[in-house]
């Protein structure tokens, strides 16, 4: 049996749908990447992930202060879905920990999480950012999970994008894909994660299909996007 300990999430693409402007613009501007042209806000976080890696530790303080407030307004034009509290609750309630595990700055995540209320399910000791984790990627997974001085084989991380797949993979966890749009899922399920759910209320099953021994479903919903 596989039990479950703790779910790892980061709040682009797996509790909300952020715009990409601020992403492209970050990439752009301050990375001086002239090409950036991520579609989704998931795909241009990532793009932006890539860069910040790739330029180590050269970003200057002004260059730093202001991503952030790219960030911090990428964050106040996010839209929560629907199904986040709900299904924060009954994990709660499984007596399963719920992690912050994000590429995002400290400030953005602070904001996210006051802007929403969503506070009461993330502790501060639970909040792994860029920042204390001190690198981006596989950096926050796997602070949070020396942090909580957990199994990465008791863990899932709940993952958006094929980059965000192979980096819980690296790190040990077992990645659950919530798929946001039929054909980004359908090709992102080729890449074999632990399982995928459509909506964040079938989290809760998830969990304890993997306890079960078994994975977790793969969703046969129609042609469409999932998300509002």
């Amino acid at each position: 049996m596989q039990i479950i300990k703790a779910v790892l999430v980061e709040p682009v693409g797996c509790l909300a749908e952020f715009p990409a402007e601020e992403f492209n613009e970050m990439a752009a501007t301050l990375c001086e990447v002239t090409d950036a042209a991520g579609a989704s806000g998931s795909d241009a976080y990532w793009q932006v992930l890539d860069l910040i890696q790739q330029s180590g530790d050269t970003l200057t303080a002004a260059t730093t202060r202001a991503m952030e407030a790219l960030e911090v307004q990428a964050v106040d034009r996010a839209q929560l879905y629907e199904d986040v509290a709900p299904a924060l609750a009954e994990i709660r309630a499984m007596h399963v920990s719920l992690l912050i595990a994000s590429s995002l700055s400290a400030v953005a995540v602070a904001r996210f999480l006051e802007r929403f209320s969503l506070g009461e399910y993330f502790p501060a000791a639970a909040v792994w950012t860029r920042d204390n984790a001190r690198g981006v990627k596989t950096a926050p997974l796997a602070a949070a999970i020396a942090g909580a001085s957990l199994d990465p084989a008791h863990v899932m991380a709940l993952v958006d994008t094929s980059a965000a797949l192979e980096t819980a993979k690296a790190v040990g966890a077992n990645a659950i894909l919530m798929i946001n749009d039929y054909e980004e899922g359908r090709r992102l399920v080729m890449q074999a994660p632990t399982g995928a759910v459509v909506s964040l209320h079938e989290l809760p099953d998830a969990i304890r299909l993997v306890a079960e021994g078994a994975k977790a479903p793969r969703p046969s919903t129609p042609p469409g996007s999932f998300r509002a």
